[in-house]
């Protein structure tokens, strides 16, 4: 049987953490956090549980490269903290929500929305006439 090199999962519930600043070792990489948002979910092709963490920096911290353990059914990825409030929002108002873990390219682990048409807006708020 090869070796599973991508797993799709959808996002079924989400923990915003913020910190005051943690200092953690990812591959001899430091990287200073100031939130973390954990993304959990059930995965597309064997309703496995499966997690990704998106570790939010300090201006001023390295980036360390994705981390995927497709194994363990886990991920992280690394942004800005800046881009919190953004991705938070994203998962407060989109359906559904899927995370991607790339053991092929982790670079390409991401968080994406469903295909939905052009111009859909918020169904929940239309006004029927």
């Amino acid at each position: 049987m090869a070796e599973q090199r991508v797993a799709i999962f959808e996002i079924k519930n989400y923990m915003v953490i913020w910190r005051q600043l943690e200092e953690r070792d990812f591959a001899g990489v430091c990287a200073r956090i100031r939130g973390l948002v954990r993304c959990n979910g059930i995965g597309m092709d064997d309703q496995e549980s499966y997690r990704l963490d998106v570790y939010f920096l300090s201006p001023d911290s390295d980036v360390p490269a994705p981390q995927v353990e497709i194994g363990d059914r886990r991920g992280a990825i690394f942004m800005s903290i800046g881009d919190i409030h953004a991705f938070v929002d994203i998962l407060r108002n989109e359906k559904p929500i899927f995370g991607h873990l790339r053991g092929d390219y982790p670079q390409w682990t991401s968080v994406t929305t469903g295909n939905e048409p052009v111009g859909a807006g918020d169904e929940d708020h239309q006004i029927e006439g």
